[in-house]
């Protein structure tokens, strides 16, 4: 009896025998951008590629889970060449000092079906602040893993306070990450 109720458990609800499952970060394939409104209300926006990092879930316990992304401050391209110069100067992310941004994540609790409150540290100009994601994961136990996450931050939380009277000081973030499973040794 006991051996035909494992057997239907595996059958029924394979991820009943889920196992951590990690994955490596598309460089190719995963964008952040982040968005602001200045001059009373006209929207702006500047992009990141060349993210780095990993993901691992475990859907048994979700202290295992991790989520760490590099960011290179020197791929950020903005709405206009102008603006991309001024985003990479000492006025704001300081590029060649600080040359890039890290998310290491300190728990991911599942919230609903592929949806997920990511809460972590996110340094920028090595000053580090806590942050909390809301992500929505697309089939975490494929081989591609999707994961789509927002969050907002106080830019004069990171010593960027510059232009205060005429930029907002709330920068929203939307990021797009595809990975691909890390091969098994």
């Amino acid at each position: 009896m006991l051996r035909r109720l494992i057997i239907l458990l595996v059958l029924v609800c394979p991820w009943a025998l889920a196992v951590p499952q990690s994955y490596i970060i598309d460089t190719n394939n995963t964008t952040i951008r982040l968005s602001w409104h200045a001059f009373g209300g006209i929207l702006s926006w500047a992009t990141f590629s060349g993210v780095t990092g990993a993901v691992t879930l475990n859907p048994n316990h979700d202290v295992d889970d991790y989520i760490h992304v590099t960011i290179p401050v020197a791929t950020l391209v903005a709405s206009n060449s102008l603006l991309t110069w001024q985003l990479k100067s000492d006025m704001f992310f300081e590029s060649e000092r600080y040359p890039t941004i890290e998310f290491i994540s300190s728990r991911v609790v599942a919230q609903s079906a592929g949806r997920f409150r990511v809460f972590g540290t996110l340094t920028v100009r090595n000053i580090a602040r806590p942050v909390i994601l809301e992500a929505v994961v697309e089939d975490p136990h494929a081989q591609a893993l999707t994961l789509n996450a927002t969050t907002a931050i106080s830019r004069a939380s990171y010593g960027m306070d510059k232009f205060a009277l005429v930029v907002d000081d709330r920068i929203a973030i939307a990021i797009a990450i595809q990975t691909n499973t890390i091969p098994s040794s």
